[in-house]
């Protein structure tokens, strides 16, 4: 289905489990659900039952297509999640990782990180030919291989163009793999203290834009989301102070 390798990992990890300890075949709603009870519903901030439960329903929808399988958990409810306020940066902290960074390289991959909120496979993976400076957009290739636009500023233009007046590139704009652009920021975390991740610069572009009154499902678009879920998940630590600096009236 043109997942990827690390997709396949998860459903790799979460079914090998499940099959030994069920006859997957035989199993009973009743059966799976107290197999999902006896998971912790969270372990260091991973949600591993609602993340089993994910991979089991999918499972069963395969099973089902593929050999008119009777699925037994067709309608189950999914655990209730916690809901937690996940890590963000501010504005003067996305800026002052900028201004610490090693190389203008360095400067352009954090900007575009933020002003884009793209995922690291996508922005790993940026060749010239898919920026168009005109509109400041980029074509990237995101989960399920699907091909959508991302958007980008002023500061990751004025970085982008700087670096690549430096180096001429032969496959991505780079010249690092995945790898190496994660190792950056490690780097960079370690010697400022500052959380510094594809993950959290990608939650940060949301609370951002949110901060600045973008609606969510304007924000769903830009960011390329499935659903507003994720959104308002990643949007949490925006308050109602926050929201208040846009608020009018509507009768005054």
């Amino acid at each position: 289905m043109g997942v990827s390798s690390k997709t396949i990992a998860f459903y790799n990890e979460r079914l090998s489990r499940f099959i030994v300890e069920i006859n997957f075949l035989k199993a009973t709603r009743q059966q799976i659900q107290r197999y999902l009870n006896s998971i912790p519903a969270s372990k260091n901030g991973l949600f591993t039952r609602h993340a089993s439960f994910r991979a089991i329903k999918t499972f069963y929808r395969w099973l089902s297509l593929e050999y008119r399988f009777a699925n037994p958990i067709l309608g189950m409810p999914a655990p209730i999640l916690s809901k937690p306020i996940l890590p963000t940066l501010e504005q003067s902290e996305v800026l002052s990782l900028i201004d610490k960074a090693h190389s203008i390289r360095d400067k352009a991959i954090i900007a575009l990180f933020v002003e884009s909120g793209l995922r690291l496979s996508e922005l790993a993976n940026i060749r010239p030919q898919d920026i168009n400076w005109e509109r400041r957009t980029i074509k990237t290739l995101g989960k399920g291989r699907k091909e959508a636009l991302a958007p980008f500023g002023k500061l990751s233009e004025h970085c982008l163009k700087a670096w690549l007046q430096e180096y001429q590139p032969n496959g991505n704009i780079w010249g690092m793999s995945r790898s190496g652009i994660i190792v950056m920021l490690q780097r960079l975390e370690v010697s400022t203290g500052v959380k510094c991740n594809p993950h959290t610069f990608r939650r940060t572009f949301a609370c951002l834009l949110r901060k600045a009154g973008v609606d969510t499902m304007t924000i769903k678009d830009l960011g390329r989301w499935e659903s507003l879920e994720m959104v308002q998940r990643y949007t949490r630590s925006v308050t109602f102070e926050d929201s208040m600096k846009h608020y009018k009236a509507p009768l005054s």
